[in-house]
């Protein structure tokens, strides 16, 4: 029997953020109507909020006594009506992600790396390219490969790639101790094994986290990186606060707790993916219903909710690598990142880099990505590449082949 879904995660906080904003609707009313002494105009009310006043008063006076009222409490329980259906739509769809997992060609502790050649013959040639995918810690990979036609990683193994992806599974009782240097010494192992069994180099592509991962990887062990791309990898952590000002408050918090419990929870992480847009979740449930539960643009909606629902908890000593290191103190972005006693600084790194940075990305922004193209600090030979798409969009979106994947795979496969 499939598993009940979760999400939206945490599901609590966005029922909660929804009743609250709208509930406030009916006590702004109850302030500013006719009879509220706070609705007399002061001599002194600017005009914009006389304006309002006379506004509401007008309001009033056409619907009529309590009419108003009713109307908006009506209207209030009809969109809490709308979000609970679409969440609950979503929740019961029968459809489930069902492509098959590649084989594992190796595996330490609970990460594997899945060897998409055997998707496609193609692939399967000894001329094959191999490529290390590095996906973020946080959520799982799925995305890279959500539907038969949605999967970035069975078209590059369809174009004679050999793409191995790192599965970092969940953190194990000895995996809750990982920092950062663990997680990087792990992938260096990953890559060592990949360049033994190609018998040269292997490409390296990291997608958001996995994207400063791999810049790490590739300024300590730069035999084991032929060429490096990132797809809205972050870097500069303080470029662009205006988005991160939660996390960035709630940083210290949530650091002490990691490093209490041993790890930072998935409800917690969703927490901040909801500061990013605590609307997000009301727009998009409400979206959904209007959709037809057997059509594609639904499957791929219900598929991805499910991906962004099923993430890891974040080892306690990364979380906090993460938040204090990355977020507070900006390390990466000031050059004073180090990874197991070596400072990462891009511009020392001299691999063709490829750096693609989505536009519309509102989880990392495109002026923290950008700065791994920069002339002075970034990637020493680094081609800039910006899309007119989102974060998750890149991936998955209508517009991701010929936007985002082509131009990825063409790069990675030019001499």
């Amino acid at each position: 029997m499939p598993q009940q879904r979760l999400g939206p995660r945490p599901l609590p906080l966005h029922l909660s953020t929804a009743l609250m904003t709208w509930a406030s609707s009916e006590s702004a009313w109850q302030l500013w109507k006719r009879e509220s002494p706070s609705s007399k105009p002061a001599a002194t009310a600017p005009e914009a909020v006389a304006r309002l006043q006379q506004e509401v008063a007008a309001l009033e006076a056409r619907a009529g006594a309590g009419q108003f009222e009713q109307a908006l409490h009506r209207e209030i329980g009809r969109r809490m009506d709308r979000l609970a259906e679409g969440v609950l739509a979503y929740r019961r769809h029968p459809v489930r992600r069902r492509l098959e997992t590649p084989p594992a060609a190796w595996q330490e502790g609970n990460t594997r790396l899945l060897d998409y050649g055997r998707t496609h013959a193609s692939a399967r040639k000894r001329e094959a390219r191999a490529v290390l995918v590095i996906p973020s810690l946080i959520n799982h990979w799925e995305v890279l490969d959500l539907t038969a036609e949605k999967s970035l990683l069975r078209a590059m193994a369809a174009e004679g790639l050999r793409p191995y992806l790192v599965d970092w599974g969940t953190p194990d009782a000895e995996e809750r101790k990982f920092d950062l240097t663990a997680y990087v010494a792990r992938l260096e192992r990953a890559a060592s094994f990949v360049a033994k069994r190609a018998r040269r180099a292997p490409m390296v592509m990291g997608y958001c986290m996995g994207g400063t991962l791999a810049v790490a990887l590739a300024a300590r062990r730069p035999r084991r990186v032929a060429k490096l791309a990132l797809l809205a990898a972050p870097w500069d952590f303080h470029a662009d606060k205006t988005g991160h000002a939660f996390l960035l408050s709630m940083g210290p918090m949530l650091a002490e707790m990691a490093d209490k419990i041993g790890e930072l929870p998935v409800d917690m992480l969703q927490i901040l993916f909801w500061s990013l847009d605590p609307w997000l979740a009301v727009k998009k449930f409400g979206r959904f219903l209007g959709m037809d539960p057997a059509s594609e643009p639904a499957r791929d909606f219900v598929l991805l909710e499910d991906w962004l629902n099923e993430g890891a908890p974040l080892a306690g000593p990364t979380a906090r690598d993460c938040l204090i290191g990355w977020y507070g103190d900006n390390l990466p972005g000031t050059g004073r990142w180090v990874v197991g006693g070596k400072r990462i600084v891009p511009s020392k790194i001299a691999k063709p880099a490829l750096v693609m940075i989505p536009s519309g990305d509102r989880i990392v922004p495109p002026l923290s990505a950008s700065a791994l193209a920069e002339p002075r600090r970034g990637l020493k030979n680094a081609t800039r590449l910006d899309l007119p798409l989102g974060h998750i969009g890149m991936m998955v979106s209508s517009r991701a082949r010929e936007t985002a994947w082509t131009p990825l795979i063409d790069w990675l496969k030019a001499p």
